[in-house]
């Protein structure tokens, strides 16, 4: 059925005999298809970013690690631009979210750093068994 769509879509696209092709504009180019776990790949960018922050905050250690996490699940997912942007956009809106709430490490900044890396590796499983490759 989705393959009828974009058949039918793109024969709109198509100029008819004898007409100019004026009419891209006004179509555009087609949306990006959302993949069926994109809701948790995005909350999973959003913990990223909340874990590289905090993680940081309370010198863990680990450098860029949660940063090369991030860039690592681009790679593999290899998303188009629009769907690329709102990954970064949802890792950076985990980091600053904890940014203007801590600017030390405190116990609570430190627990809220474990729960996060719970959340994460919970999601990246379950997108992994419902959805590996």
């Amino acid at each position: 059925m989705r393959h009828v769509i974009v058949i039918a879509i793109l024969m709109l696209a198509l100029p008819a005999h004898g007409q100019s092709s004026d009419n891209k504009d006004i179509i555009g180019p087609l949306p990006e298809p959302a993949a069926p776990y994109d809701p948790k790949l995005m909350r999973l960018a959003e913990v990223l970013g909340s874990i590289h922050y905090l993680r940081s905050l309370c010198e863990a250690g680990e450098g860029n690690k949660w940063r090369e996490m991030m860039a690592s699940l681009l790679v593999a997912e290899k998303p188009g631009p629009k769907r690329k942007n709102r990954l970064i956009a949802r890792f950076n809106r985990g980091y600053r979210a904890f940014n203007e709430t801590y600017g030390s490490c405190t116990v609570s900044a430190a627990t809220a750093g474990e729960r996060y890396r719970a959340e994460g590796i919970q999601i990246a499983g379950q997108i992994a068994r419902r959805f590996g490759r």
